[in-house]
């Protein structure tokens, strides 16, 4: 028998099949895509016994085991799923429906904030001082800034060289910078476990790439090794950066 395929039909399909494929990104991201896999051949499994063969006694055993499945899949792709809503919360619109409810405005990056940024970042480069900075958008940072000392201070090269100088007990970690100012030092990233990420890079990248893919910050590393001036943004890096192309990027977030 023939059915009637129509518009609203078309939508369905192509809904379904946005939402495999940005699951699947998301967990070639995170390294789980072994788990996504493996959940995708236990549904085709049953679906060809329960509804193809029809087979009743493995068949409801199947059913089973998928209505536990959906809770431990919750559990077990907790992050994934917080990483999801964050994106999903992070876009302009719902940010300007929750500014409008809340009554709270928007405090932007603006041209005098970003220039210590690239010149602390540029003095460190030929130094070869290694350095990680996370500039805050939409996507609040409070769980990263609870992990590192209290700074709350002025944008300001000097304070930025002297937090990322190699004897600095706060060099190691992140620096956060939030609402145009300078909020906190010395903080843990999560590390993304990206098997597309170059080996030559190191974990400060790792670090960056981890912070770009749960929310929609800049983060700007200054490699140790090489000198070299990079960005993570949204789950990607621009490598090699000079003064033009690092001040450009960081104001690209209107």
């Amino acid at each position: 028998m023939f059915f009637e395929f129509g518009i609203k039909d078309f939508i369905d399909i192509l809904l379904v099949a946005f939402l495999l494929y940005y699951t699947y990104k998301l967990m070639k991201a995170s390294g789980s895509i072994h788990i996504f896999t493996g959940i995708l051949v236990f549904i085709v499994c049953w679906l060809v016994v329960s509804q193809v063969l029809e087979m009743k006694l493995l068949g409801s055993i199947f059913d089973k085991l998928v209505s536990v499945g959906v809770l431990a899949l919750i559990v077990l792709f907790q992050e994934e799923i917080r990483r999801f809503l964050q994106t999903l919360g992070s876009h302009r619109q719902a940010s300007a429906i929750v500014r409008f409810f809340t009554g709270g405005k928007k405090q932007s990056m603006e041209h005098d904030d970003i220039m210590p940024v690239v010149m602390a970042c540029l003095s460190m480069g030929k130094q070869k001082v290694g350095a990680l900075i996370v500039i805050e958008h939409d996507v609040p940072m409070d769980d990263v800034v609870r992990t590192g000392d209290i700074i709350d201070a002025n944008i300001n090269q000097r304070l930025i060289e002297n937090i990322f100088f190699k004897n600095s007990p706060l060099h190691d970690g992140a620096m956060v910078i939030s609402k145009r100012r300078i909020r906190a030092a010395g903080c843990i990233l999560p590390v993304s476990h990206n098997l597309d990420i170059p080996k030559e890079l190191g974990l400060r990248h790792r670090a960056a790439m981890g912070i770009s893919q749960v929310s929609d910050a800049h983060a700007v590393i200054v490699s140790e090794e090489t000198g070299a001036i990079s960005v993570a943004y949204k789950g990607q890096f621009h490598l090699r950066l000079n003064a033009e192309e690092l001040e450009r990027l960081l104001t690209s977030h209107a």
